[in-house]
């Protein structure tokens, strides 16, 4: 059972965390950086926190009980969750669904805050939306109640202080989603309601709002895909170089490698064609059984075997990205994907969509599934050195995609931009578009993309 004591001190910090100012001399190092967070009452964020254990939406998968932490115990450091051994220091048996509250204490612990709005450049709600969803999509008597979702956070924002809101129409506010962002568009008048999913991003109150999603769907104005969290959280640049060193130092036996469900499909798809193609040729090809949770909150199942491995399968499962993918690059594991909506057309801000070519490899799942292409034959065609390429690569874009912990050293925030760092990079420039084109009366600007990948 968790401690109440840390329980209490994690809900305790997130509501009274303090964010250094920026300085009155020299050149303001805020100009143009500057985040107001939203005072919301805690039934939206913390309180969610405190049904950890409910029996009915629980934190923890109850098919999975053997694999899965006490629900509780994932909130243990500050919500990294227990640590993978007593002397880690920089590995957490992570609930990839506490995003929204990592995000928010990450805010708080960001230079740059401010308390007035008006001086704002940027506007956070720390509204846990996937926490919160968790009613709708697991009581079937709320079912037909999915579409409320969120209603009651939009109504608030709307009432509380409304100059806030009426200051840029919404536009200069953001948030965060742990899922999918095609979990939460189902339209509000759809019948019957589709299970699993709400209508938050229909809602046209926060039509305007910027919602970073771990997944966006193909034409993604209201959102913008980050990364899953991982398991690794370095707090210092020694640590993160050691991992480094390790990943880059690795024997990799193993051709390629497949961490996943193992259940085969009824009909034809590529998930399908990976088990049957590893099954035949073990020789080159390694699954990492991750059926019913059994990798959820146990990195070293599926870590170790992509230190060993050259390439990572990444086939989209119900939807098109995966986590295993950022573990993967973490590991210097090259990615292999079947589709672009995979990665390429989603993380653009930390990805540059116009060099994947550089550290993965696209082979169409169509030519798998219906094409008689051998996925190992292909890899063995890719020469060894460039196999090397496109490893040093993958580790030169590690960083970008982890979440280093809180209270991490100066220098690590100094020298290194994490997954954090580089969304709210992304949303101030966003914002920052979308306003200056409801100030020059160019409304057409306003949903333009050209924000959505940067280049390196």
């Amino acid at each position: 059972m968790a401690n109440p004591l840390s329980l209490f001190l994690f809900i305790f910090l997130l509501n009274v965390a303090a964010a250094p100012r920026a300085g009155a001399d020299g050149p303001d190092p805020c100009a143009g950086r500057r985040i107001h967070i939203r005072r919301v009452p805690p039934r939206f964020n913390t309180d969610l926190l405190r049904h950890c254990g409910a029996d009915a939406f629980p934190l923890a998968d109850s098919s999975a009980a053997a694999t899965s932490a006490p629900p509780c115990e994932s909130l243990a450091n500050h919500g990294l969750g227990p640590r993978t051994h007593p002397r880690s220091r920089s590995w957490y048996r992570t609930d990839a669904r506490l995003l929204e509250p990592f995000f928010h204490r990450r805010v708080l612990q960001r230079g740059c805050l401010t308390d007035d709005p008006a001086h704002a450049d940027a506007v956070f709600v720390p509204y846990y939306a996937a926490l919160d969803a968790l009613p709708y999509v697991l009581d079937p008597e709320l079912l037909d109640a999915s579409a409320r979702h969120g209603v009651e956070l939009a109504e608030f924002l709307a009432r509380d202080q409304p100059r806030i809101l009426a200051r840029r129409r919404g536009h200069d506010h953001f948030l965060v989603v742990s899922g999918s962002a095609w979990d939460y568009a189902q339209p509000p008048g759809a019948e019957p309601r589709m299970w699993g999913t709400t209508s938050l991003l229909r809602l046209p109150e926060l039509a305007n709002f910027t919602f970073l999603t771990l997944e966006s769907r193909i034409w993604p104005w209201q959102e913008h895909s980050i990364p899953h969290l991982t398991s690794f959280h370095p707090a210092s640049l020694p640590h993160l170089r050691a991992w480094l060193a390790r990943a880059r130092r690795s024997r990799r036996d193993t051709l390629m490698l497949f961490a996943g469900g193992v259940s085969r499909p009824s009909r034809p798809n590529i998930r399908g064609s990976i088990l049957a193609e590893c099954a035949n040729r073990t020789d080159a090809c390694a699954v990492v059984d991750c059926s019913g949770g059994k990798c959820s909150h146990d990195p070293g199942r599926y870590m170790r075997a992509m230190l060993k491995a050259k390439f990572c399968l990444e086939p989209p499962g119900d939807t098109p990205t995966r986590r295993s993918t950022f573990d993967a690059i973490l590991a210097g594991c090259v990615p292999v994907f079947f589709e672009d909506l995979a990665a390429r057309s989603q993380y653009g801000w930390h990805l540059p969509p116009a060099r994947y070519d550089e550290f993965s490899v696209h082979i169409p799942k169509e030519t798998v599934v219906f094409g008689g292409v051998s996925i190992a034959e292909t890899l063995e065609a890719v020469p060894e050195a460039k196999v090397r390429r496109m490893r040093k690569r993958v580790l030169e874009m590690a960083p970008r995609v982890v979440y280093r912990r809180h209270g991490s050293t100066d220098e690590l925030r100094g020298v290194v931009k994490d997954a954090f760092d580089l969304a709210v990079d992304g949303v101030l420039r966003r914002i920052r578009r979308r306003t200056r084109a409801q100030e020059e009366g160019r409304p057409e600007r306003i949903y333009a993309m050209e924000d959505d990948s940067v280049e390196m």
